[in-house]
């Protein structure tokens, strides 16, 4: 019997599903999931959200806001939500220079947020100071949140969403990607995704 021998791209892809499929999501209050519960509530979060007429915003730092930049075009145009990403060059340069680089999210949030709205707040640490105050003003606003963090486990972004998403590695890469996929299902899964090849063209 001949032993299958992974090559290394399909380790590094075995490795980043692995890492999803046993990622733990947890609610307000710390409470466990599984993640396929998790993503569940946050489809039922967005579904709400698209249903009254909120704006779904997205915040994160180098990678995590390009991720943010990318979910949120799909986010509108292939889910029907009203997205928008917080990362304007201009508006981040002009807060981060005036009120330093800790506010420029949550000043945002809270010029724009409204009770209603939903917050998606990505960071890999889990610990950027400018992710957790944009999550604290969110709050304030009376705005839902979803989180996706990742390295330790303790990271205190973990305990500031409705519904919290943490992938279990120290390494950008996968967790990166464990990201995108997770935010990448949660929009299939809206269009009623059930298997290879059912959202052809959506």
């Amino acid at each position: 019997m001949t032993e299958t021998v992974l090559t290394p791209i399909a380790t590094y892809a075995e490795t980043v599903s692995a890492l999803v499929r046993d990622g733990v999501s947890t609610d307000r209050d710390g409470t466990a999931a599984s993640i396929d519960n998790g993503l569940a509530t946050a489809c039922r979060l967005l579904t709400e959200l698209k249903t009254d007429g909120g704006v779904l915003r997205i915040v994160g730092n180098g990678g995590s806001a390009a991720i943010a930049s990318h979910m949120s075009v799909d986010f509108s145009k292939r889910g029907g939500i009203a997205a928008v990403a917080h990362n304007d060059a201009g508006m981040l340069t002009c807060l981060s220079n005036d009120l330093g680089y800790d506010q420029v999210y949550a000043h945002q949030i809270g010029l724009h947020g409204r009770t209603g709205d939903l917050l998606i707040a990505i960071s890999s640490s889990g610990r950027s100071a400018n992710i957790l105050n944009a999550c604290n003003s969110a709050r304030e606003k009376g705005m839902k949140i979803v989180t996706l963090s990742g390295f330790k486990p303790d990271n205190p972004l973990r305990g500031l969403g409705d519904v919290n998403f943490y992938i279990a590695s120290e390494e950008y890469g996968p967790v990166e990607l464990s990201h995108m996929m997770l935010l990448s299902a949660a929009i299939d899964m809206l269009l009623g995704w059930n298997g290879p090849g059912t959202l052809k063209g959506i």
